[in-house]
């Protein structure tokens, strides 16, 4: 692998992905968690008395983060991101311009996905660590020591790092489809189905998912609601250093997969 060509194509394209002008609903995904978690703030310090307390605020955070973040706004997101770094390309009628240049294809699948994660991360967990940060902001000095000198910096650390292996996993896949389907819709559906009915599947099938994992490396356990609760299955928890090395293993060989077939991939405009 020629890492300065993987370097100079991710130059090249990160700020292209971040700033694409297709991607403006991303942009509201991301910031949608900080607009609430600000305005919660602003009205709750207007408040003589606050009506819940920063455990509270915690907990709707690992719901948000749960649900809006994992299930939603990074799923989504890394869709829209991944699958336009060749299916963007196709539509526009550039990728061969890449093609004819003297760039190994396993180069250019490594310094695009590199580029999509890069603005990932940025999105999102940037607007991670900004919500987490802005939710308990009116408690003002306890807030401030609950952060510091409570459990708040290590949750946001490994909410953080959630986030992370949510982009690196689901951008591996929606690359993968970006670059083989015509449509990475119907494959982006059947990933959001499989990935929403995972509670509820038995203990071996929900091991073969990315929230699995992700759900058991967050800080903070949110319960399920009855009676939804009656059919979750109990599945034994990864340990940490499984969960993750096993996400980015998988990750990598889609990586893999998606560089091998990309060698012999040809370029067709005629039904774009």
């Amino acid at each position: 692998m020629n890492w300065r060509q993987v370097a100079a194509v991710w130059r090249m394209e990160w700020k292209k992905t971040l700033l694409s002008k297709r991607g403006w609903w991303i942009y509201c995904l991301a910031l949608g968690p900080v607009f609430l978690t600000g305005m919660h703030s602003l009205v709750e310090s207007r408040r003589q008395f606050s009506h819940h307390s920063l455990g509270e605020d915690g907990t709707v955070f690992a719901a948000m983060f749960m649900f809006f973040y994992l299930r939603g706004a990074i799923f989504f997101g890394c869709m829209g991101l991944f699958s336009n770094l060749f299916r963007g390309e196709m539509l526009e009628k550039t990728l061969h311009y890449y093609y004819m240049t003297p760039l190994r294809r396993e180069v250019l699948v490594a310094g695009k996905y590199l580029a999509g994660l890069t603005a990932a991360l940025l999105l999102f967990g940037g607007s991670t660590a900004v919500s987490f940060l802005l939710i308990g902001r009116h408690a003002g000095a306890a807030y401030t020591d609950y952060i510091l000198h409570g459990p708040g910096l290590n949750q946001l650390e490994w909410y953080l790092v959630v986030a992370a292996l949510a982009c690196a996993g689901y951008g591996a896949i929606f690359l993968m489809t970006g670059l083989f389907s015509r449509n990475p819709l119907i494959a982006a559906a059947f990933v959001f189905v499989w990935e929403g009915i995972n509670p509820f599947l038995p203990s071996v099938l929900q091991k073969v998912s990315v929230i699995f994992y992700l759900r058991n490396l967050a800080p903070v356990e949110v319960p399920v609601p009855p009676p939804l609760n009656l059919m979750v299955v109990a599945a034994d928890p990864t340990p940490a250093w499984l969960a993750i090395g096993g996400l980015l293993a998988v990750s990598l060989l889609l990586l893999a997969y998606t560089a091998l077939s990309a060698r012999t991939s040809e370029i067709s405009y005629s039904s774009e």
